[in-house]
């Protein structure tokens, strides 16, 4: 009898995969290695909306766990995932500056708004009204993240490397069976993926397909991420990633001209350097209508719970939550009820 069975391979699975092992839990993942938004994200942990200079959602909480965790998992994997990483948001605007140094009087802002003006030095950057700088950021590279630990859960063989075959979980009293395996509990993990799971669909998951870019660009130079109306995300060997769009309508992993004339339009308007776009790459991030993470029991299976709706800061929110949900089932702690999928019970079809 296994303490948990995990359907998805995303940074949430793999989240709550760590967490399990870290408390000594048995589980075995099930994950097909379908292309998610894991593999596309940009990977930043950052705390502040920097379109609105306001703080996201829990995220002094989110930041303070978050070095603790993914050393842990670097330590495991033994590979470098995490990189600490400036990152500066370009004024358009006295206006603008005005409202940063406001933001940095702000409870919860202050740790992170460094209240000041950059001038800018880079002269392949277009920002004559300087910058500011977000405090304690960083990049995880989720691409490499997820393939390393997928890997270690393959030699562990703790990974079942498959499509999850819904019709055969079975809920039965005291745990549930999944063909030749028994667990005390299941959770699902599958991201955008949910929109197909019988059990769970129910729920308000509407899914946002963010595109990204990867330009080479010998000529900017630059070792910290920017922000205006795109990012601008250093990887290394003169490649930066731009992005990334929000488009609430096409759910496919496809990339697409619209989208990439997009992101390049509004890249013009911070970069004056020649590059080339070596890679296009497309994912649905799993957003819900409320902002808020899907974590939660199902209401009439007691041992098939959700943890999804991570949205663009799943970086942050994957390992918070799954935190909150472990916690949850094995010590009786409560959700934070705007987590819990209970806000949405009227919306279950038997209810």
């Amino acid at each position: 009898m296994l303490d948990y069975l995990i359907v998805g391979g995303g940074l949430t699975g793999l989240s709550l995969a760590h967490i399990l092992e870290e408390r000594g839990l048995s589980f075995r993942m099930i994950a097909d290695g379908a292309q998610g938004a894991t593999g596309v994200a940009g990977g930043l942990y950052n705390p502040v909306i920097l379109k609105r200079f306001t703080l996201a959602y829990r995220a002094e909480e989110q930041m303070d766990g978050i070095d603790t965790f993914y050393q842990a998992i670097e330590a495991k994997l033994q590979q470098s995932v995490d990189y600490k990483v400036p990152v500066y948001r370009i004024f358009h605007s006295v206006e603008e500056q005005n409202n940063w140094f406001a933001a940095a009087d702000k409870p919860g802002l202050e740790r992170f708004v460094e209240p000041k003006v950059h001038p800018n030095t880079n002269s392949a950057l277009k920002a004559p009204q300087g910058l500011g700088q977000v405090l304690e950021t960083g990049r995880v590279d989720t691409a490499a993240l997820q393939t390393a630990y997928l890997e270690y859960l393959r030699n562990k063989g703790w990974l079942l490397e498959e499509r999850a075959d819904y019709e055969q979980l079975q809920s039965k009293q005291g745990g549930v069976i999944y063909k030749e395996l028994q667990a005390k509990g299941v959770v699902f993990a599958e991201g955008y993926g949910l929109k197909q799971n019988p059990f769970f669909d129910y729920l308000p998951l509407t899914g946002t397909k963010g595109e990204l870019l990867t330009i080479h660009c010998p000529g900017l130079q630059e070792n910290k991420v920017v922000k205006a109306r795109v990012f601008l995300i250093p990887l290394g060997d003169d490649l930066y990633r731009v992005g990334a769009t929000y488009k609430w309508k096409d759910k496919t992993n496809t990339p697409t001209a619209e989208s990439r004339a997009e992101l390049l339009e509004k890249l013009a308007l911070i970069l004056d350097a020649d590059f080339e776009v070596v890679d296009h790459r497309a994912g649905v991030r799993p957003t819900v209508t409320d902002r808020r993470p899907l974590v939660g029991r199902h209401p009439q299976y007691p041992a098939f719970w959700v943890l999804n709706g991570m949205g663009s800061r799943g970086v942050m929110t994957a390992p918070f939550a799954a935190e909150f949900l472990v916690n949850h089932i094995e010590n009786g702690s409560p959700l934070p009820p705007e987590m819990d999928i209970a806000r949405f019970a009227s919306k279950w079809p038997s209810s």
